[in-house]
């Protein structure tokens, strides 16, 4: 389904224009004449994003817009402000009443419908974050990864899981354990920024579970710097007695004590030259087999499988240079 798209401006001849001009990108456009119009249509259809003309008789756009921040149902829709009026002090009182955007008139259609759907791309983006992370979610995750395989170019696809997760969670609580889900989001975003390349794609599978799709080329380094500072810095959220004993004391399930070694990071490195994919759901089963595979290794490790035309897959460890 396309996306809608609410314009909401008093002369009848910008209407049309408008809705002609989005309608042949492929977007469905709601209209209203007056801001009162505008605030019933919002809360009945709940658009994907609101065009809003700022000035308008009965009710203006910083009241519009203001009216939709305060109820729970419009508070997310992003709102771009579309205005004759260019003073700062107006795009100061629009940005703080909630506007996501201004564009001024007269304005350029190609510049109107670039910000549009970069506004509407942030918002998908917003919807399907993890609330913990603030990282994408699976369906951005399935959408990038099919993306990457239907471009057929050579991609390197992780999955990174902590292991012994649920043991710290048992011993310090799970708020601690909020921490270090926190803290390897940002472990990640630090080594793709540094390691990596402006391309990288960063996602959160759910509780310890992540993934990384990035080039090719450097996907096996990227993994190793990874592992490399999460053995460093994860030292830091171990408590001083455990850290010298080497173990985490937690209960088992028949309810008795037992050792477990303290968190560390499986990577399952999937790196694909181009073409040997066509689904998403492909790639996710290869790189579970990995993981399972991994995790039954001591420390923190990269297992690898490199796609090679016409080969099924079947585990490989990293070379032992390469372990953590």
């Amino acid at each position: 389904m396309s996306e809608r798209i609410l314009i909401v401006d008093d002369e009848p001849h910008i209407r049309r224009i408008l809705k002609f001009l989005l309608e042949q990108r492929g977007f469905q456009v709601l209209s209203a004449a007056d801001g009162q119009e505008a605030v019933q249509i919002a809360r009945s259809e709940l658009p994907d994003l609101i065009l809003l003309d700022l000035m308008m008789p009965r009710m203006d756009g910083f009241e519009v817009c203001a009216r939709l921040r305060a109820e729970f149902s419009t508070a997310q829709i992003p709102v771009i402000m579309v205005t004759a009026k260019g003073e700062i002090a107006d795009k100061v009182k629009g940005f703080q009443g909630g506007a996501n955007d201004y564009l001024t008139k007269p304005y350029d259609n190609k510049e109107l419908v670039a910000r549009v759907q970069r506004m509407l791309d942030w918002s998908r983006a917003q919807r399907q974050a993890n609330p913990l992370t603030g990282l994408p979610g699976n369906q951005a995750i399935e959408q990038e990864l099919q993306r990457r395989i239907s471009s057929l170019m050579p991609f390197a696809f992780m999955y990174l899981d902590i292991d012994h997760f649920k043991a710290y969670n048992d011993t310090y609580g799970y708020q601690r354990g909020d921490e270090v889900i926190r803290f390897v989001a940002n472990l990640l975003r630090e080594c793709c920024t540094e390691a990596g390349t402006e391309n990288d794609f960063i996602g959160h599978i759910g509780g310890d579970d992540y993934c990384i799709i990035c080039d090719y080329a450097h996907g096996e380094m990227l993994g190793q710097v990874i592992t490399a500072r999460f053995d460093t810095e994860s030292r830091n959220l171990i408590d001083p007695e455990d850290l010298t004993r080497g173990y985490l004391s937690s209960r088992s399930r028949q309810g008795g004590m037992e050792r477990v070694g303290l968190p560390c990071l499986t990577i399952a490195l999937v790196l694909d030259p181009g073409g040997e994919f066509e689904h998403w759901a492909r790639v996710s089963d290869v790189a579970a087999e990995l993981k399972a595979y991994g995790k039954s290794l001591e420390g923190s490790v990269v297992i690898k499988e490199r796609r090679q035309p016409g080969e099924s897959s079947a585990p490989t460890e990293a070379a032992p240079d390469s372990r953590s």
